[in-house]
């Protein structure tokens, strides 16, 4: 059903307008203007135009003009020519933007009477009353009105004719009564968060100017305003909004802010400039111990590049460093939980296990890792990366045979219903693009996969996790040299990456006919206890004619999957192999000495 324009509140008469808890068009715009007025509400101008269009869009009764497209042209100046599906910078400023009021409401905008949010899933905005909770335990919808006697049976009777859907309960006309009020779309951005499960969480200590140029001020703010959006990208990593940084002075210790907020981690840093060169220094320390787990220091030239761009890169360095997977956060056991098990550790203790099982892909850590994310999402059905991982973990069980489960559906099903449901939960998370591209891949629907992988990059192009199933992806489409390229980007830039892109690679420059690069990179892949590796193995050594080496993982593979050549035909289906690279792997596994069916060797020369 479309929803109807906020009214004016002329329109009704006193007691209706205390009644009907939906706020008026004049409610709406005085919040607007509560918002845009408030120093909690700090994003650039062109946020602040964004939210300003569409709540008046809304307002003047146009909220189905409100599109990619409209918003992109008429708020952000695109031209005419505007392409959707390659220029994300509305579903990109829409995520900044409900982040923003996220942290509006959290902080700044707690006891304000209405609640103005926007969806995932589109641009159209949504206005309903905040619920407060009195002194004296009743519920109120909105300063100076009370759902007692007075006006209870008055709401009651709306709330059965209208959209709201809640349960409500009305005590007798005399007795106060408790409502709760639930809107039919998605849960608030505040509610979806308390639903969300823990995991590892990071402060960001305001920047030093540790020099005597007061010009290293502006940098000093802009990095840490920089860090705080690029690490907001990580969905696996719970980042502390600029407020709570702000509070903290440049002495406050890292136990002292783990006591006061809770968090695992704080990145601190400083900013020196002197004869024109600016050094910027960064480090994460342990909220418990103090430790330093992590350091980085950059160097720039502000002579040369402008201070936009020298925020920008040095914050990404930085928020790649520490928050991808395979970087110091992930690659760090949770802490082991006093007492009882603590529910909050759930999601930083399956995605540690994901991540490790990630770097081996062997079935004895398959197993654990598949039993955490179910219980995970299994206790919170709405946490998007959960089943992202999951879906890989359902996936494996088809493409590597780890662990299979029998019967319907099958992982392939499992697999992509996890993926699609992640999405839908929450359509700009980049673990859950990610899986459903590769499942997609798998699928048989290549274009569509790549498609997908495109625009997760364009969400979060610090991503290395992200970027390197993409170019595996686009190698085994038949791009070896772009999809290698891409793979090489992503290592270069994570040193800690799954070995799993090593192997990768090599396979890359053996389909290239670069055979000593291959045996270079698949001797430095550590993957004795994944099949696929023996498989690329055997291939590289036999067309380099290392006959022991060949006979060793020909015979690991062999073990690892007994009845791979039952169905070569259908293995090389489901990756994608065009005609060229399909000739070549069956030549490779001809001369490797594996069980190759006749049926299939009978055209290869």
């Amino acid at each position: 059903m479309e929803r109807q324009r906020p009214t004016d509140c002329e329109n009704r008469d006193d007691a209706c307008a205390q009644a009907i808890p939906e706020p008026c068009a004049s409610d709406v715009r005085a919040q607007l203007d509560r918002i845009l007025a408030s120093a909690t509400f700090s994003v650039p101008e062109r946020v602040r135009q964004f939210l300003a269009y569409v709540v008046n869009q809304t307002l003047e009764g146009r909220a189905d003009r409100i599109k990619a497209y409209t918003v992109a042209v008429e708020v952000f100046g695109r031209d005419a020519n505007f392409d959707i599906q390659n220029d994300p910078v509305v579903r990109i400023e829409a995520g900044r933007l409900r982040r923003a009021l996220e942290r509006y409401y959290l902080l700044g905008g707690s006891a304000d009477p209405v609640l103005l949010e926007i969806p995932k899933g589109g641009y159209v905005p949504r206005f309903h009353w905040q619920q407060h909770h009195a002194e004296d335990g009743e519920t109120v919808i909105r300063p100076g009105l009370r759902l007692d006697g007075k006006f209870g049976t008055a709401v009651h009777a709306w709330l059965m004719r209208h959209w709201l859907v809640g349960a409500v309960a009305v005590a007798t006309m005399a007795a106060a009564a408790l409502v709760w009020i639930v809107p039919p779309s998605q849960p608030s951005a505040f509610a979806t968060r308390l639903a969300q499960p823990g995991g590892p969480s990071l402060i960001v200590k305001p920047f030093v100017n540790l020099s005597r140029d007061t010009d290293a001020n502006y940098y000093a703010a802009g990095i840490g305003e920089e860090l705080l959006a690029q690490l907001a990208r990580f969905k696996e990593l719970t980042v502390f909004g600029r407020e709570t940084s702000d509070s903290l002075s440049a002495d406050t210790s890292a136990p002292e802010i783990r006591r006061r907020f809770g968090n695992r981690y704080v990145l601190e840093g400083s900013v020196r400039l002197a004869e024109g060169k600016l050094r910027v220094t960064s480090r994460v320390l342990d909220g418990e111990t103090s430790a330093v787990v992590w350091s980085g220091a950059y160097d720039a030239d502000p002579r040369t590049n402008n201070i936009v761009d020298i925020e920008m890169t040095i914050a990404s360095k930085v928020a790649t460093a520490i928050a991808q997977p395979y970087g110091i956060i992930f690659s760090t056991p949770p802490p082991l939980a006093r007492g009882k098990t603590s529910q909050g550790m759930e999601a930083y203790r399956c995605s540690y296990l994901f991540y490790r099982y990630r770097t081996v892909l062997d079935q004895n850590e398959h197993a654990p890792t598949r039993d955490c994310l179910e219980q995970l999402t299994a206790s919170y059905p709405d946490h998007a990366t959960g089943w992202a991982m999951l879906s890989y973990l359902y996936l494996d069980e088809d493409r590597f045979r780890l662990n299979p489960r029998p019967g319907s559906p099958t992982p392939i099903e499992r697999a992509r219903a996890a993926a699609e449901r992640a999405v839908r939960l929450d359509p700009e998370n980049v673990r859950a693009l990610q899986a459903l591209m590769t499942i997609l891949y798998f699928s048989k629907e290549p274009a569509e996969a790549l498609r997908i992988g495109s625009q997760a990059l364009a969400l979060n192009p610090n991503d290395t996790e992200l970027l390197g199933e993409f170019g595996s992806r686009v190698a085994q489409a038949g791009e070896w040299q772009r999809g290698a390229a891409l793979l090489e980007d992503a290592m270069s830039r994570n040193p800690g990456h799954s070995d799993y892109y090593i192997g990768l690679l090599a396979l890359a420059a053996y389909m290239q006919g670069d055979d000593p690069r291959a045996a270079d990179l698949i001797r430095r892949a550590n993957l004795r206890r994944f099949s696929i590796y023996h498989f690329v193995a055997a291939l590289i050594f036999a067309r380099l004619e290392l006959e022991t080496e060949t006979a060793h993982h020909r015979t690991e593979f062999l073990r690892l999957r007994p009845g791979f050549f039952d169905d070569f035909d259908g293995e090389l289906d489901k990756r994608n192999f065009n005609p060229r690279d399909r000739a070549i792997l069956l030549r490779g596994a001809i001369q490797a000495g594996f069980p190759v069916q006749s049926r299939f060797a009978a055209g290869v020369e």
